[in-house]
């Protein structure tokens, strides 16, 4: 089978089963060759070793399941970083990006109020570590901040596999100078923290109970931890349909995890957004906004510890 069959034979076996065929393929042919795009389309002609072409065949098959690109692959691209993902976290989506460009504005914020001091930075709900490691390793390669004064990274999280993919994610992406800014936390939200930090951002699980049971019937295998939303600080159902279980115990014990003039920034969906800006007001922040993803949906609240 030569690039361009299998091209071809991945799109029209996808047809029935994924809405972009045709990239899936061309995605799942990159990763196994290590080619670019451009590479792939110019030497359509070349044969595939019947390594490669076993690994396509099954890679497609599984594609037809339901489950997603970036898990079959373990890697998606996020914020122009390639993080190495599992079933066990949620994939990085394009629209979280903008948690990442909130946290890089607040601390050029505070460089340019010439602020000399290492400002520590907690990612909740850390998952794949993709929203922390990227703010870090934007501070580190764009040198928002001088070396000495590169942020202190905390990745929380509930669940400990999705923290050895977080520690995975930080070996690939920074040298071992700045691996050193980095700490894991195995916690349920602030239980096992004791300390306050300048900024806390955070991916919680905000989708109402019965909309994650609607998600996950299409095989995407994405953890159902990550994404249900009405759950307690015990696991156990709240009762309520608005995915926000989780987002109003957060909100309460990250103010009291925010140094005075402290940011906190929450992913939400469009569907609550609002809502969580109200929970922030309720819990006392300040100066609170939403932010409208790349697709113009409500999507990241920001509010300040007064």
């Amino acid at each position: 089978m030569t690039v361009g069959q299998a091209r071809l034979f991945g799109k029209e076996s996808l047809l029935a089963f994924s809405p972009s065929p045709s990239l899936d393929a061309d995605v799942f042919l990159c990763a196994l060759l290590a080619w670019d795009k451009t590479r792939l389309i110019f030497h359509r002609d070349e044969n595939l070793s019947e390594e490669v072409e076993e690994h396509f065949k099954a890679w497609i098959n599984a594609r037809k399941t339901g489950l997603p690109v970036a898990y079959i692959t373990g890697h998606k691209e996020f914020y122009g970083y390639d993080f190495l993902v599992t079933p066990a976290v949620l994939i990085p989506k394009s629209d979280t990006e903008v948690l990442v460009e909130k946290g890089l504005d607040f601390i050029k914020e505070k460089r340019r109020a010439n602020e000399k001091k290492i400002l520590t930075i907690c990612d909740m709900c850390t998952g794949s570590g993709c929203v922390g490691l990227s703010i870090l390793a934007e501070c580190i390669e764009k040198k928002i901040i001088p070396y000495e004064f590169i942020p202190a990274m905390t990745l929380a999280d509930i669940s400990l596999v999705a923290l050895e993919i977080a520690r995975a994610n930080a070996e690939k992406l920074l040298g071992p100078f700045f691996q050193k800014k980095v700490s894991l936390v195995h916690t349920n939200l602030f239980q096992s923290i004791g300390q306050s930090f300048d900024i806390i951002v955070s991916n919680p699980p905000y989708v109402p109970w019965n909309e994650t049971e609607e998600l996950l019937k299409d095989g995407r295998s994405e953890p159902a931890l990550a994404l249900n939303g009405d759950i307690d600080l015990f696991g156990n159902p709240t009762g309520d349909c608005d995915g926000l279980g989780v987002m109003r115990n957060l909100v309460k014990e990250a103010k009291d995890h925010l140094f005075s003039n402290g940011l906190l920034l929450v992913e939400a969906g469009e569907y609550n957004a609002e809502m969580t800006e109200y929970l922030f007001r309720s819990a006392g922040f300040s100066d609170t906004h939403i932010y409208k993803d790349l697709s113009g949906q409500l999507r990241v609240i920001s509010g300040v510890k007064a």
